[in-house]
């Protein structure tokens, strides 16, 4: 008897619909580990044209939404290298590039904040707090141990409550 074996394939519409209940939910956690929106638009939206190209991993992984984040991640670390090259060239020929101004006053208090991590604690917040990542699915998705991922999560958040500390709140004296 001859067994049929099928890979499967998610069509147009079920793609379409992925797409269209995960876009902004993605879009707005790569904001978060990126705090560029337009950035995190671009590279979303890259990392679902190489998705559709890749469709059988993409059901393969089980995880259709980590599988985009993941590759929109790493796309943003390679422009991010690609412009630190860029930079460094212009820097050799050029001299210093000017300094580009801060975030405008509207900028939310928290994506300030968060903005001020390093990358790996940034991405690790992210992906638990927003993301509702465990610490075991973030160590997958980043590829770092799950004591890693613990030791961003803390460092991160003690580094958010020092950013976050209201100035004009003062503790008593002996406290």
């Amino acid at each position: 008897m001859k067994r049929e074996t099928r890979e499967w394939l998610l069509t147009v519409e079920e793609f379409e619909e992925f797409y269209t209940q995960a876009v902004a939910r993605l879009t707005g956690q790569l904001y978060v580990m990126l705090g560029d929106l337009q950035e995190a638009e671009d590279v979303v939206q890259e990392a679902f044209v190489k998705g559709w190209g890749r469709r059988r991993q993409l059901d393969r992984a089980g995880q259709p939404e980590a599988w985009i984040r993941t590759g929109a991640w790493r796309l943003a670390v390679s422009r991010w290298r690609g412009r630190r090259r860029s930079a460094d060239a212009w820097r050799r020929h050029t001299g210093p590039q000017p300094q580009v101004d801060g975030p405008s006053p509207e900028s939310l208090v928290l994506v300030d904040a968060v903005r001020e991590l390093p990358a790996q604690q940034r991405r690790s917040i992210t992906l638990h707090y927003l993301c509702d990542l465990t610490v075991e699915q973030i160590a997958r998705e980043t590829g770092t141990s799950a004591s890693t991922v613990k030791t961003h999560l803390v460092r991160g958040r003690a580094a958010l409550a020092h950013h976050l500390q209201d100035p004009s709140v003062k503790e008593a004296p002996g406290a």
